[in-house]
């Protein structure tokens, strides 16, 4: 399984980054136009709010297992959720919590 993860968190990177680098490249960096386009309707605008619970959800686990467990290094996978998205993140946070017991 852990290689699975492994592999969703590189494809949950690489899928969704490709379409943001065209994005990008047509209307320039502008965030605040992203935005905008995310709310273009009111279909759109749910799966923003949808996507935003769905992290604002995993960053909730992942701190909580964090402060229980010290394992700081998990912390990469908050990073991977709100900089890339939950297609990263949760699958990285499943790799990072699944290393074998030292």
């Amino acid at each position: 399984m852990r290689m699975i993860y492994l592999a969703l968190a590189i494809w949950g990177a690489a899928h969704p980054m490709y379409y943001f680098i065209i994005w990008f490249q047509a209307e320039g960096f502008n965030l605040g136009l992203m935005v905008e386009a995310w709310h273009a309707n009111t279909a759109s605008s749910g799966l923003v709010w949808d996507l935003t619970i769905a992290a604002t959800a995993l960053t909730v686990w992942i701190l909580y297992e964090v402060f229980q467990t010290r394992k700081y290094g998990r912390l990469l996978a908050i990073l991977a959720t709100f900089g890339i998205g939950v297609s990263c993140g949760l699958p990285l946070y499943l790799y990072l919590r699944s290393q074998p017991k030292t």
